[in-house]
């Protein structure tokens, strides 16, 4: 199993793969430089040889489910499903996006290769462990609930994406949760949230971030609980590649030059 944390700015957009089937995180692309190029071009080395079953987006604020993102990961990659929070923010963005998502639902509909839509809420679902969406991954899911759904950032997808083999490890993805939601889900959740013991945290946050992402204190937070702690705008802006090593996860830095690089030495093939 792989977690590739692309280097995408202020938002996010992340790629887990594992013996042969991919989901795709969040669709972050920034309206700035290149980047359409850079992320077609991740897409492409991290997505070869391996099937796309779904894309989350952990909610709908632009640096999440940018509309140019889903429209590429949708009508390229042709995901089984998409799976996003019951909460509609209504923002052009927003529109846009469920425009795209409801337009390949349509022309995909009597297909041998169909779309389907997944709109998740801890309260209105049967099971928080997410079935049917995968022969490699195990889903858990977290949030949103109705009883914290005050701003978008807290109707942000939660979920435990666990991979399944030898060689898999629990991936928690946590959108734009802010702490009150991050109460109540320790209240509710706490005894299945401490079995994840994180081992690394990894940050999507962009070079010179105007935030000030990520601030000192979360990342002195996640040092006093996580070994390690990466992201992506380490070293002027990297990709972040991180899989299981001989005793312990790694995660190494990626530049985007070494994208051009045969696929065996940049993004090896998960198994």
């Amino acid at each position: 199993m792989q977690i590739i944390t692309g280097n995408v700015g202020q938002g996010a957009l992340s790629i887990i793969r594992s013996q042969g089937e991919a989901i795709i995180v969040d669709s972050n692309i920034p309206p700035a430089g290149d980047t359409v190029a850079f992320v077609k071009e991740l897409l492409a080395f991290a997505l070869k040889g391996n099937k796309l079953k779904g894309l989350i987006l952990t909610g709908f604020d632009d640096d999440h489910s940018d509309d140019v993102g889903v429209a590429l990961i949708l009508r390229k990659y042709r995901p089984d499903w998409v799976l996003y929070p019951t909460y509609y923010k209504d923002t052009k963005t927003a529109g846009r996006v469920f425009a795209i998502i409801d337009g390949e639902v349509a022309a995909r509909r009597g297909s041998s290769s169909p779309l389907s839509k997944k709109s998740v809420r801890v309260d209105n679902v049967a099971s928080r462990n997410l079935t049917g969406l995968s022969d490699q991954f195990d889903f858990e899911l977290f949030s949103p609930h109705i009883e914290d759904m005050d701003c978008s950032n807290n109707c942000s997808i939660v979920v435990k994406v666990t991979g399944r083999g030898p060689r898999g490890f629990s991936y928690l993805v946590t959108g734009d949760t802010e702490y009150p939601r991050w109460e109540t889900i320790s209240r509710l959740f706490g005894s299945a949230l401490k079995s994840i013991a994180p081992h690394t945290v990894l940050i999507s946050a962009g070079v010179d971030s105007e935030y000030g992402h990520p601030h000192p204190a979360a990342v002195k937070a996640y040092a006093s609980v996580a070994k390690r702690v990466y992201s992506t705008n380490m070293e002027g802006g990297v990709t972040l590649l991180t899989e299981p090593g001989t005793t312990e996860l790694t995660t190494r830095l990626i530049r985007r030059q070494a994208l051009s690089q045969p696929q065996a030495s940049v993004l090896p093939r998960a198994s």
